[in-house]
């Protein structure tokens, strides 16, 4: 559509040099670091180790030189239940069939391996939810599929 504004705004397109960032909260900041570094592989660039009061705990991971994050986060003093649905998804496209590994070591470190509510991604992956109950679908597509 001919001069229609960028997302962000005019100076400020969403593309290859965007970086993204998605936050939830989590119960517990340990078993979350645990299921996505152990399990998943993802790196840990930040995580608070100091409690401030009135400040919230921050465990952030992603892929080595990743543009995204998933940043976790916990208020003790005012903590939030995780509310996750069945369609809220954390897709990893990896281009190949799941490996028994993969698989074995996200189980180990708190996943429930689940069926997809969308069937979809059950003939293309494997859905596993996290210690905090969101749903983390290993897809055997890449993204262009």
């Amino acid at each position: 559509m001919a001069g229609a504004p960028h997302p962000i705004g005019t100076n400020h397109p969403i593309g290859t040099n965007t970086r993204i960032r998605i936050a939830r909260p989590s119960r517990d900041l340990a078993a979350a670091m645990r299921f996505h570094t152990e399990g998943l592989g993802l790196e840990v660039p930040w995580r608070t180790t100091e409690h401030p009061p009135g400040e919230h705990d921050l465990l952030i991971v992603g892929p080595p030189g990743g543009a995204w994050h998933l940043e976790l986060t916990h208020a003790p003093e005012q903590p939030l239940e995780p509310a996750p649905t069945v369609d809220d998804l954390f897709v990893v496209y990896l281009g190949e069939p799941v490996a028994d590994d993969l698989l074995s070591r996200l189980l180990a470190v708190g996943g429930t391996r689940v069926a997809a509510h969308n069937p979809y991604w059950d003939q293309h992956g494997v859905t596993v939810t996290d210690p905090d109950g969101y749903r983390l679908v290993l897809c055997s597509r890449t993204w262009s599929d």
